[in-house]
């Protein structure tokens, strides 16, 4: 193999569009890799002037996988401007919509995007049928682990090869030496993928109970847009009552238990396959929450089920406080980026201070590489105290661990010590895999927790959901700021605004794939995805790069979220008038 530039776009099984870059050496081995969102960025632009309580329904339309997060955000972002508490009832309705989120995301992500990176769905046609069963049935007690079911599978499989229509399952680069499984474990991992399909629309019926809809649940500034009936009521009742709070019980079993049954099972038996991957993907070594799931009324960080925090140099034994207002801690930069600053492009900018400057330089599509020394993405790379820093679900699980939060530390080393790994292996592309498995694990555990406590607080008369106090704007001060942190599934997700008068006067987004996805800053410090794959990558058939896309799905990458649309000549796409 000589010496080239591998380039890949877009980079599919992913929400949005993303460019990656890669240059081997003879060997195939990656020596420097280039991440380049390829849609410009302009909700920030779209929000200024308008009524702060409106922002929520606006930036939520940033991404439709990623659905509630940006609403989240958006909510919290003005609540903590106008110092805006919100009842007991709504943080836990809150807690609840944000688990079931994680959840579903994460199952989705596994399967229905990320499992095919190591899993040969043509292979699957060789398996036996009953040696499939008998291999399910020793990982788990799922009841869908029959030989007649898995002969059932199988054939949906040959008629789909068999008429050249493989659907979903089209262009994969089945019989790639890099593919492992033998078929019964391919065959039993298909059945999974089309069983998840079927689970996640009842899953999904959580956000529509709590928030009448789903994608794109309602929220609403000062609480949750949820009122509460103490009364018993029938299926037809608005309000939430007995039928409804059952319903969402019985979602939350079905939740634990396919992450019981199913997602932590196949993701240690395919782990099992593929250990050489626990070794190679780290990029950073900088992880970064900014913690979620808060107690009580108050969001006090105190309080959050997952904390907030930074770890440095892989140093589990100190975990770093972080800050999140302090411009000495977080700035955005666009060295390498197609915007312009007013300081120049040397410098970054904190987001209260942020600027939304389109300048594209770049070649005109279509072209055949970046120009990596000039700017070469549309999305910015945001530093924390100077420092590249990866966030997501591996980043919340070792920020766990590193606090010594006891379930975390018991599910990490179960499954480290069924595969015979140290604890250092998670710092990897099969370890961000695993880190979102254990997630779902800790998360749907707590999210019955949150629902036993929202039912006793009805059961003792608080059906309180909003916080009226603050409503009106001519309460407000003339000018204010404030930022709303979630843990979004893909990790830190940060809503900054800025209201004068009444009015958004700055809003600014840093989102969990511009942490991850963003270009190089002007000290030359590559981004997570970038430096994740220049850590021992090989590429076994250039033109077949499952390499990459294994490492770049191992974020669940959301560019979406990161950027937005326009057209190569700068021409507006839609207008959109509110009434």
């Amino acid at each position: 193999m000589s010496a080239e530039r591998i380039v890949v776009d877009p980079i599919t099984r992913i929400e949005g569009h993303l460019r990656i870059e890669a240059q081997t050496d003879d060997a195939g081995h990656i020596t420097h890799a280039y991440s380049s969102g390829t849609m410009v960025r302009g909700i920030e632009t779209i929000l200024k002037g308008r009524d702060p309580r409106d922002a929520w329904a606006f930036t939520q339309r940033i991404c439709g996988v990623c659905t509630l997060v940006h609403g989240i955000a958006s909510v919290r972002s003005i609540e903590h401007a106008l110092s805006y508490d919100i009842p007991h009832n709504a943080q836990l309705i809150r807690n609840l919509m944000i688990g079931a989120q994680y959840v579903v995301d994460h199952v989705m992500h596994f399967y229905h995007l990320h499992a095919l990176d190591w899993v040969d769905v043509v292979s699957a046609l060789k398996a036996d049928p009953q040696a499939t069963a008998t291999l399910a049935q020793s990982l788990s007690n799922y009841p869908r682990s029959s030989a007649g079911y898995f002969s059932d599978v199988q054939k949906r499989i040959k008629n789909f090869v068999e008429s050249g229509q493989l659907g979903i399952f089209a262009n994969g680069y089945w019989g790639h030496p890099a593919y492992r499984l033998p078929p019964e474990a391919n065959l039993m991992a298909v059945a999974h993928y089309l069983d998840a399909l079927a689970w996640q629309r009842e899953a999904a019926k959580l956000h529509a109970i709590l928030g009448g809809k789903n994608p794109h649940p309602n929220f609403l500034v000062g609480g949750a847009p949820t009122p509460i009936s103490a009364a018993q009521g029938g299926a037809g009742a608005t309000a939430l009552n007995d039928v409804g709070l059952e319903q969402i019980r019985n979602i939350i079993a079905q939740m634990q238990s396919f992450v019981d049954q199913v997602y932590i099972p196949d993701t240690l038996a395919i782990a099992s396959f593929y250990k050489d991957w626990f070794e190679r993907g780290e990029g950073v070594g900088n992880f970064l929450t900014c913690g979620d799931f808060p107690s009580g009324p108050g969001f006090d960080p105190a309080t959050f089920a997952i904390p907030a925090g930074a770890i440095l140099d892989r140093d589990l034994s100190t975990l770093h406080p972080v800050d999140f207002e302090n411009p000495a801690e977080v700035q955005e930069f666009i060295a390498h980026s197609w915007y312009d600053y007013s300081v120049g492009k040397a410098q970054g900018l904190h987001p209260y201070q942020g600027e939304t400057e389109l300048n594209y330089t770049g070649p005109t599509p279509p072209y055949k590489h970046l120009d990596v020394d000039q700017a070469y993405s549309w999305m910015k790379s945001p530093r924390w105290r100077g420092k590249v820093m990866e966030v997501g679900p591996l980043a919340r699980v070792l920020v766990l661990y590193a606090g010594g939060h006891e379930p975390t530390r018991e599910l990490a080393n179960m499954a480290l010590g069924k595969l015979e790994l140290p604890l250092e292996a998670m710092f990897s592309t099969m370890g961000r895999t695993a880190a979102r498995t254990l997630e779902s694990k800790l998360i749907a555990d707590m999210m019955m927790g949150w629902y036993n406590e929202l039912v006793a607080n009805i059961r003792a008369g608080d059906l309180k959901v909003h916080n009226d106090a603050l409503w009106d704007p001519s309460t407000w001060p003339r000018q204010a700021k404030g930022v709303g942190i979630m843990e979004a599934p893909r990790g830190a997700l940060l809503h900054y605004s800025v209201i004068e008068n009444g009015t958004l006067s700055n809003y600014q987004a840093v989102v969990p794939s511009t942490w991850n996805a963003g270009p190089m800053d002007a000290q030359g410090q590559f981004g997570p995805y970038e430096a994740a794959l220049m850590h021992n990558h090989q590429l076994a058939i250039k033109d077949q790069p499952l390499e990459i896309l294994r490492t770049i799905h191992s974020f669940d990458p959301c560019i979406a979220c990161a950027v937005h649309m326009v057209d190569p000549d700068g021409n507006e796409l839609v207008k959109v008038k509110v009434r």
